[in-house]
């Protein structure tokens, strides 16, 4: 099969097809984390992100290639989490870009749209590493604009994009010394392809396992098409339009339906007519709603007949958005905070340093990016400190900023200890500068130690782990190996501890009784006497103890 163009309706159907396969294949890629820690991750992040990409997709009736592939981008940018979910919601931006203004993609502009997808996506990475995602996309866009002359044919151009960027993501691990130690491939890149992959099968209709329709709870797929009229940014049409032929003509064919159909497109825009069964259910946003009921008429006899002035919902809902608005500018006070961390203890802590908004989250669960922009805007202040504790997080809490209107502060905390030391730091009595200043110099001073176990055989910077191992990170670098619990906790403890040391903070995680939590407390307080030795409850999951030293 060959086809020269996308239009709006396959590409919708390539994304859908794109992001099944990669939700059915989440395990498999969360498999390939070259750290072999309890968390789901890469999988997980990416499917998560092209899920919120599809809801977004399926909220409305969208025609045009440049209408589906900003919804996408829209979508992904709000529903990202994780490094891998940011990097993704770049590409699909990019691809975005250069999708604007067309109704549907040929091989040249396929060629642009795989191009502006890397450089987006490198732009907003610090320090871009190669033999990752970033390489898999940048590649596959080289490639493509090197071949675009030979295959203006998209399938023909997808082929070859499916091909070398299979032969670039094999080519990941002797970039990337991790990953050949690990024995895998990148991970992030191995997302990438499965999506690609399951769009592909769209486009040719071929047959691909597990490819399915992706339909995220409460989201609408066609024939069941929830219109909000409070995401239209432009009303150009007034009417919503809604109603049922409910009693059709004996003698009504497709071809009636189809025709009725095109006639509203031509009366205005967000048509969606249904024929089922003994009935057509019709929605239409038009400037004339009477002439779209006289052209039903023609079918059959009219039943729940709906119409709404748009223009004047959108009158109503600005006015109470403004009092709204005024009334949160009246309180809005100067400082916000917002930290991740997930575990009653953290919560609380937390709390307890006056932070305004704890979203949940941390390395078993990373918060998207609309996560993050809800929160800062929840505080109602001018001045928002992200705190966002994890790695994993930071690029996440760093792209927020698009979602919100607050002037938002993200500090680099790369732990819930970190966070917790910031937060200490913090003085609302000061200037945004010195708040970020004082607050990044606090997280620096700690050292965090994170105790779990190894959930399979692998190998990491030349260590032989196997499952169930209990493993020791120090600032999250493998440290410790070892099989029980408190003695990789010693262990750890005495990487960190030096001469300057003053403060050892133990948090017990969910799976760790106050006893034995005591007991390591004790046993770390008699061997560092010059040490204050503090135990907090932490609750959380899947990490036996976080433990700080400062």
């Amino acid at each position: 099969m060959a086809s020269k163009r996308i239009d709006g309706i396959l590409l919708k159907e390539m994304f859908a097809s794109g992001a099944a396969l990669l939700v059915n294949n989440r395990d498999n890629v969360d498999a390939l984390n070259v750290f072999p820690v309890p968390d789901g991750d890469t999988g997980t992040n990416m499917s998560q992100t092209i899920t919120s990409a599809m809801k977004e997709i399926n909220a409305k009736p969208y025609t045009s290639v440049a209408d589906v592939s900003n919804a996408a981008a829209r979508g992904a940018l709000k529903g990202a989490r994780g490094n891998s979910g940011v990097i993704l919601s770049q590409i699909l931006r990019g691809f975005a870009k250069a999708m604007a203004g067309h109704e549907d993609v040929d091989g040249p502009l396929l060629s642009q749209a795989l191009r502006q997808g890397a450089n987006t996506a490198y732009k907003a990475v610090m320090k871009p590493k190669e033999g990752t995602i970033l390489t898999v996309i940048r590649v596959i866009a080289e490639e493509a604009e090197k071949a675009v002359d030979k295959h203006d044919d998209v399938v023909e151009l997808f082929k070859l994009v499916l091909s070398v960027g299979d032969a670039i993501l094999k080519r990941t691990p002797d970039m990337l010394p991790v990953l050949k130690q690990a024995g895998v491939v990148d991970s992030g890149g191995m997302g990438l392809m499965v999506i690609l992959r399951g769009m592909y099968a769209a486009l040719t209709g071929e047959a691909v396992d597990a490819v399915a329709e992706v339909k995220a709870d409460g989201v609408p797929m066609p024939g069941e098409f929830v219109d909000d009229h409070d995401a239209i940014d432009e009303i150009k049409f007034g009417y919503c339009t809604e109603f049922i032929v409910s009693h059709p003509r004996p003698d009504m064919r497709d071809s009636d339906v189809v025709r009725l159909r095109r006639r509203l497109e031509r009366l205005g825009d967000c048509v969606l007519v249904i024929a089922d069964m003994n009935v057509v259910k019709v929605h239409v946003h038009t400037n004339e709603p009477g002439k779209a009921l006289q052209y039903a008429l023609e079918l059959g006899e009219l039943d729940a007949i709906k119409i709404d002035n748009m223009m004047e919902e959108r009158r109503e809902r600005e006015a109470k958005q403004a009092e709204e608005a005024a009334a949160k500018a009246a309180e809005q006070k100067e400082y916000g905070i917002v930290a991740v961390a997930l575990g009653e203890g953290l919560t609380e802590i937390f709390r307890n340093l006056n932070v305004d908004q704890i979203v949940d989250g941390g390395q078993t669960m990373n918060p998207s990016i609309q996560d993050l922009a809800k929160a800062a805007d929840a505080t109602n202040a001018r001045n928002v400190i992200i705190l966002p504790n994890n790695t994993n997080i930071i690029l996440a809490a760093q792209q927020a900023t698009e979602l919100t209107e607050r002037n938002v502060i993200v500090l680099p905390t790369k732990s819930v200890p970190m966070g917790i030391s910031a937060a200490l730091a913090f003085d609302p009595a000061v200037s945004v500068e010195e708040n970020q200043a004082a607050m990044t110099e606090a997280a620096e001073a700690v050292h965090t130690a994170s105790i779990t176990y190894a959930v399979r055989d692998t190998n990491y910077d030349g260590q032989e782990i196997h499952e169930g191992d209990i493993m020791g990170m120090i600032d999250n670098k493998l440290s410790v190996l070892g099989s029980e619990i408190a003695q990789v906790g010693m262990d750890v403890t005495e990487k960190m501890v030096n001469e300057d040391s003053a403060l050892i903070t133990v948090y017990y995680g969910q799976d760790i009784d106050e006893s034995e939590a005591q007991a390591l407390r004790d046993a770390l307080a008699e061997k560092y006497t010059d040490c204050d030795v503090e135990l907090q409850l932490g609750g959380q999951p899947l990490y036996y103890y976080l433990i700080a030293v400062e």
